[in-house]
């Protein structure tokens, strides 16, 4: 009898061992192709990503520990070396979108601390330097007068926005994501895009996410990168296959 009960659980074993290969997911992929493939950053902002910014208290161990500053900085290079069509989609908010009757909670949030406000839509006053500006070492990538910057979205994804619009009008359908915030911004962009029909590379460590009580962000994005986009790179393996597209 226990000999029996031992090939049965052995059976069950190696059943469940079979199930669980079974269920690994495969990885799509993601294949280059000039004048159809580019780069999106959403939110690199100071907000995010400076020491000085408003959220860094509970994003700036996330930002260091994937070296995300860096990482983002590796994309803008390679993209432009290798004439890889760059799009950034803000995150802005203009005194009247202080109006607001209700709110979810980190909108609430970042309306009460301030993040990424602006004088007003018409206006570049006060933007230099504050939150809501690029950070210092992206801009000689994002103001060169090619780099595509959308209008902003005002929660977390681009339904808002116009960058499916703008990504569209140049034939792009497939995009490499990376940028602010893991799970929020980064993530909202991915599911809406692969909505949209375009194929997405999120690249893991070119993001980052707040550490709060409740949980981390980017623990969080990270398996939802895994179940929903094409594939998922790290920036070393998305920057090779970028300087191999050309």
């Amino acid at each position: 009898m226990k000999h029996k009960q031992r090939l049965i659980f052995a059976g069950l074993t190696l059943l469940s061992l079979m199930n669980i290969a079974n269920a690994q997911l495969p990885d799509p992929g993601v294949d280059i192709v000039a004048g159809r493939t580019a780069l999106l950053i959403t939110d690199p902002q100071n907000d995010f990503l400076s020491p000085k910014g408003v959220t860094w208290g509970v994003v700036g161990k996330s930002v260091t520990d994937n070296n995300t500053v860096q990482n983002i900085d590796s994309l803008f290079k390679a993209a432009k070396q290798n004439d890889i069509p760059v799009f950034v989609s803000p995150h802005y908010y203009f005194p009247t979108d202080h109006g607001w009757k209700f709110e979810g909670a980190l909108e609430k949030l970042m309306h009460n601390i301030g993040m990424f406000d602006r004088k007003g839509a018409l206006t570049a006053e006060g933007f230099e330097g504050s939150g809501a500006d690029w950070l210092d070492r992206y801009k000689k990538y994002i103001n060169d007068g090619d780099t595509v910057v959308s209008s902003p979205h005002k929660i977390y994804g681009p339904e808002t926005n116009d960058i499916v619009l703008q990504l569209r009008k140049r034939g792009i359908d497939k995009v490499i994501l990376g940028g602010m915030s893991a799970n929020l911004c980064t993530e909202s962009h991915m599911r809406e895009l692969m909505e949209q029909s375009f194929e997405v590379a999120v690249v893991s460590d070119a993001t980052a996410a707040a550490i709060v009580n409740e949980g981390n962000g980017y623990e969080s994005a990270l398996v939802n990168f895994r179940f929903i986009a094409n594939t998922v790179w790290t920036t070393d393996e998305a920057v090779k296959k970028i300087n191999a597209s050309k």
